[in-house]
């Protein structure tokens, strides 16, 4: 006796919660998004989603992350940098990468995950060493605000009171 499963792969459509899909078919979920960037339900109100294409020149990116990380937004702030990372010269792309990480590492530590937010922070911070300061970086800075973070997760703080880093000097 053979048994065929008919069920589909999760998010097909037999399996009854059809994913979106891009103009190229890939996987592209279309459902509104929380200011840590969580989903929401269908219909929802949520915060606006930056373009898939985005691209930015270097100053103007790490204003836009900036803004993003004040407004308590750092899931949206890491979209930026990350656009930037995918896009940046070859010798400063870990630079980028650890700019992102930063901001996806204070989301996980908003959103309670405490144990996620200490790996991204390592990851992070340790992309951040070898630059002194492109861009205005405040790299010396932004290294201690991942030490302060860590060692506050490390002491137990829940993380959801991590003031967001300040990523160029001012």
């Amino acid at each position: 006796m053979s048994a065929s499963y008919t069920g589909g792969s999760p998010g097909s459509p037999e399996d009854g919660t059809s994913r979106d899909r891009d103009g190229s078919g890939r996987a592209h979920n279309a459902r509104p998004r929380d200011e840590l960037g969580r989903p929401l339900p269908r219909g929802a109100t949520g915060i606006p989603s930056l373009p898939d294409d985005l691209l930015l020149a270097p100053d103007d990116a790490l204003d836009e992350a900036q803004r993003l990380l004040d407004e308590g937004r750092p899931f949206q702030a890491h979209e930026v940098l990350e656009a930037s990372w995918k896009t940046a010269p070859e010798p400063e792309r870990p630079l980028w990468q650890g700019l992102a990480q930063l901001a996806v590492g204070l989301t996980h530590a908003r959103r309670g995950n405490t144990a996620g937010a200490v790996t991204v922070l390592r990851r992070g911070r340790s992309n951040l060493d070898g630059y002194a300061a492109p861009h205005a970086v405040d790299v010396a800075g932004l290294r201690a605000w991942a030490d302060d973070a860590l060692a506050r997760l490390d002491r137990g703080d829940d993380g959801t009171g991590l003031v967001p880093p300040t990523l160029r000097r001012r």
